[in-house]
């Protein structure tokens, strides 16, 4: 399974880069694609609804101000999203970090730190290692060079 790693603007490009080197870490293969919930709702939507036909197994959604990509797509699809609140605004993330983690019930989006998409790359890795072992050994052989 791939991983699709959504930006709404090409601006964000330099702060989603670590969730792409995270998952290439870990030969995952990902798909990055600049799409807004704002600007360009209907590819939203239509990606979303394909995604899983399409071979991803989660969506990693990274977006600013408002930061309604996540919750965008998280209404278009019954795969994982994990939101990474970008910074940039004049809350500096803040608002995007709020936006982003309060989805309401039913529409889940997995909230990393503002800025954290390396960790929402791990996320992702973690959450196709569900089903794959030889994924799973490469986490927790990662995962042990932190204990040392």
């Amino acid at each position: 399974m791939k991983v699709a790693v959504l930006m709404g603007s090409a601006n964000d490009q330099p702060k989603m880069a670590p969730a792409l080197e995270m998952l290439e870490h870990f030969g995952v293969e990902a798909e990055e694609h600049v799409m807004s919930a704002h600007r360009t709702p209907e590819k939203v939507a239509a990606f979303s609804q394909s995604a899983r036909a399409n071979g991803f197994g989660a969506i990693i959604c990274g977006a600013g101000m408002a930061a309604h990509l996540g919750g965008a797509v998280a209404a278009n699809t019954t795969l994982p999203v994990i939101g990474v609140p970008l910074s940039g605004s004049a809350l500096n993330g803040v608002d995007a970090l709020y936006a982003t983690v309060m989805m309401p019930r039913g529409m889940p989006v997995a909230t990393v730190a503002i800025d954290g998409a390396a960790n929402a790359g791990l996320l992702a890795v973690t959450i196709l290692a569900v089903s794959d072992t030889e994924l799973a050994a490469k986490l927790a052989e990662y995962r042990a060079q932190w204990a040392k």
